[in-house]
């Protein structure tokens, strides 16, 4: 499971003046809030009347990603930056609310392989139908709906105007929580991998993309686990990758250009890369134990090697006893310098081509 946080906007849809959307809404954010902290989830409440969407007028379609408003564009990164939804909706004319569509037909990708959960509320079918309704555009968007839903019956859970207290529907409401976190977390892989700018990596099924200081955790893990044999073959303790703490990491991954593998969540190999004076440096190349060997490594630094920015020469440095990595870096044409390390480090250099720099 991913250590990321889990982002959940909870959807309020009814923009009726006097509407029991805005109660129910915050009896959810009330029932759920203890959970959620448990669960280490963020909570966000939406109200679709403050976006202030007009009725679609976008140019192109959603799927195209080009949005030339900016009410688009805010609604595009608030929807991208979530990790599941739970659309708090009443039901009109056995349909969802205008407000709902709406919002849904605005955006494309930025749905995708995200699972919506539903508190509804009405009538004679406490809103089901809005539900039922709501799943067959969702499920086209690559929603995924669960199977846990909350209905409210208004007759029965009001009074003067308000909610009664009701423990079962609380529970409900923390299964609904639950559920959507499982399925969030299960699902991740397939949102990364649909990400913008994710391209396709060396194993099947496997992705890469740029790592953000949000992976801090899964690359201090993988720090840990690649560089103890480093640090046997070199006979010293003294590698910093060893003991960067999670606030380290997440300070050097927003300075650097690090490009990770991934295959079901799971982080497989990095790299990291940046510009100094004239030069590329390249470091951190790392590739989990048990997949060594299958040229993880070879494709990462090759990676490396084609984002440098028009550099006249690639510095990298390894442990002066890491005879394996030295031996993968002399068959991609990099040669050792005098520029070796205090710290028991050698240098190795590739001089690029004119025309590459």
């Amino acid at each position: 499971m991913s250590m990321k946080p889990i982002r959940v906007l909870t959807l309020m849809c009814s923009t009726r003046p006097g509407a029991l959307g805005p109660a129910v809404g915050q009896w959810l954010i009330e029932a759920i809030t203890p959970r959620a902290a448990e669960l280490g989830v963020e909570l966000v409440p939406v109200a679709l009347g403050d976006l202030n969407l007009p009725f679609l007028d976008e140019e192109e379609h959603p799927s195209s990603g080009v949005y030339r408003h900016e009410h688009t564009r805010r609604w595009s990164a608030i929807v991208d930056a979530a990790d599941g939804f739970i659309v708090v909706t009443p039901e009109y004319n056995y349909g969802m609310p205008a407000t709902l569509k709406n919002a849904l037909d605005y955006l494309s990708r930025e749905w995708a392989w995200k699972p919506i959960g539903f508190v509804s509320y009405g009538n004679t079918s406490a809103g089901t139908r809005s539900v039922q309704h709501a799943k067959q555009v969702v499920t086209t968007l690559r929603l995924v709906p669960l199977g846990a839903t909350v209905a409210i019956r208004i007759g029965d859970a009001t009074e003067n105007g308000r909610l009664r207290p009701d423990a079962a529907r609380d529970t409900a409401g923390v299964g609904l929580l639950d559920e959507l976190v499982r399925l969030a977390h299960a699902l991740r892989p397939m949102r990364e991998r649909a990400r913008a700018g994710a391209l396709s990596g060396p194993l099947p099924g496997s992705y890469a993309r740029r790592l953000t200081p949000d992976d801090a955790p899964e690359v201090t893990v993988l720090q840990r686990c690649c560089w103890v044999d480093e640090a046997v073959v070199n006979d010293t303790m003294a590698v910093p990758a060893l003991h960067e703490s999670l606030e380290e990491v997440r300070d050097w991954l927003a300075t650097w250009h690090t490009t990770g593998i991934w295959l079901d969540g799971r982080l497989l190999g990095m790299v990291r890369a940046r510009r100094v004076d004239a030069d590329w440096h390249v470091g951190r190349l790392a590739v989990v134990p048990d997949l060594r060997g299958q040229g993880l490594g070879r494709w990462l630094l090759r990676t490396a090697e084609a984002a440098q920015p028009e550099c006249r020469r690639i510095l990298l440095y390894t442990g002066a006893k890491s005879l394996r990595n030295i031996d993968l870096y002399h068959s991609e044409g990099y040669r050792s310098t005098p520029l070796a390390g205090s710290d028991g480090t050698t240098c190795l250099a590739k001089d690029l081509p004119v025309g590459e720099h």
